[in-house]
């Protein structure tokens, strides 16, 4: 095996499923066994954010631009700016995206779980309501 450039992927946008407002996304990279390594780079419009969800073995998040926001269940609410990093642990159900008024890019990483697991890496949950975010914000 040796060093590669990864093959490159079209932008995709964010299923409604999974998104409110407009979100697109690039898959950058997926690790191939042993490595379950994933990484995204999101781009979020003003006001749009992700449903709340889980992630089986957690999942950082890095700010590339812009104003977002991140908050798990019934924790504060944390405005991310550009070089901020933050880590949400395993299985806890928490939202991010753009603030109101900014765009926001982040990078996404995470791992799958263990094939053995039978775990699913992502588990997505209802949206976050037009009146959880503006209350959230204040």
């Amino acid at each position: 095996m040796s060093t590669t450039i990864q093959t490159k992927t079209p932008t995709v946008k964010g299923p409604a499923e999974w998104f409110s407002g407009d979100v697109y996304f690039n898959a950058y990279y997926s690790g191939d066994e042993p490595s379950r390594a994933r990484l995204n780079l999101v781009r979020f419009t003003p006001g749009a954010r992700t449903a709340w969800h889980k992630h089986a073995v957690g999942q950082t998040l890095h700010v590339t631009e812009g104003v977002g926001y991140v908050q798990s269940r019934g924790g504060e609410l944390i405005e991310m700016h550009p070089g901020d990093t933050v880590h949400t642990p395993a299985g806890e159900w928490h939202w991010h995206g753009a603030t109101a008024d900014q765009f926001m890019c982040h990078l996404a990483l995470w791992e799958a779980p263990a094939p053995e697991t039978g775990e699913p890496e992502t588990t997505w949950g209802e949206k976050v309501s037009d009146a959880e975010y503006p209350s959230a914000a204040r």
